[in-house]
């Protein structure tokens, strides 16, 4: 399967942090020195807490950092899926999350810049040409690749799970005609869908019967990882993905961490 983009590909590593025994003044200094409106809290190599300009309003010089900063911190994890960092960053309306290791160390930190950033390619040719080399690899065939469209009723998906708001976000996008090619595998009497799961049944929700997709075409008779990874998770069609409400999307319990006040 194609690799999934990860917070570590695109979070800024050298990270502006604040110390925790500082005080407001401290703030305020480091937020004029590096022009920057935020910054993790850190106790030792341990993040506390997070703190930003607007924390600083009405409040006096002296007053200490642990008092006004947010201790009910949201985290990312490095090898998190940059999707699902974009959906908690959008979602909870944070600009940035910091990204720490399994002992809360901090590594880094991601923004909806980054996040941004890692949307602008969303599906690349570079990544379909590296998809059809693994297959060689992996099954030795030789495929081919070409552009057109495939029914949405005939998809088997690969994937057990899709989250409601990524969904409207791909009609919106088909609506508008802004929606990117999926990705397929073609072999005799099926077509295997790789990438592009929200986009496949937020067509199928509008009543869309045929997607554009890069095709990859395997004349062999071959059984793919993949399929049986779906047989496994007994998924025939596109209706038995389940769809996910954000308020239940397991990031939330992972990444939300309520920090100690030390």
């Amino acid at each position: 399967m194609m690799d999934k983009k990860k917070v570590r590909d695109y979070m800024t590593y050298d990270v502006v942090s604040i110390d925790f025994h500082g005080s407001v003044k401290d703030v305020i200094e480091k937020i004029q020195k590096t022009h920057h409106d935020g910054f993790p809290v850190v106790d030792g190599e341990e993040v506390v807490g997070y703190i930003s300009a607007r924390d600083l309003l009405f409040v006096q010089l002296t007053t200490p950092i642990e008092q006004v900063m947010s201790k009910n911190l949201i985290v990312a994890d490095p090898d998190m899926d940059i999707n699902d960092a974009a959906r908690v960053i959008f979602r909870s309306g944070i600009q940035k999350l910091p990204v720490v290791d399994e002992k809360n160390h901090l590594l880094g930190i991601i923004s909806n810049s980054d996040v941004i950033r890692s949307q602008i390619e969303h599906v690349s040719p570079e990544k379909v040409f590296n998809f059809i080399s693994t297959l060689k690899k992996l099954y030795g065939v030789d495929p081919s690749l070409n552009r057109g469209t495939v029914p949405v009723n005939d998809l088997l998906p690969t994937q057990s799970k899709i989250y409601e708001d990524e969904l409207e976000g791909r009609m919106y996008e088909i609506k508008k005609g802004l929606a990117e090619p999926i990705i397929v595998v073609k072999r005799p009497g099926k077509i295997i869908l790789v990438d592009g799961h929200h986009r496949a049944i937020a067509a199928k929700r509008l009543g869309i019967m045929a997607l554009d997709a890069y095709i990859i075409e395997i004349k062999e008779e071959i059984e793919l990882g993949m399929e049986r990874t779906a047989h496994a998770m007994n998924l025939k069609t596109l209706d038995d993905v389940q769809v996910l409400d954000y308020a239940r999307h397991p990031l939330v319990a992972i990444t939300h961490r309520l920090v100690r006040r030390v």
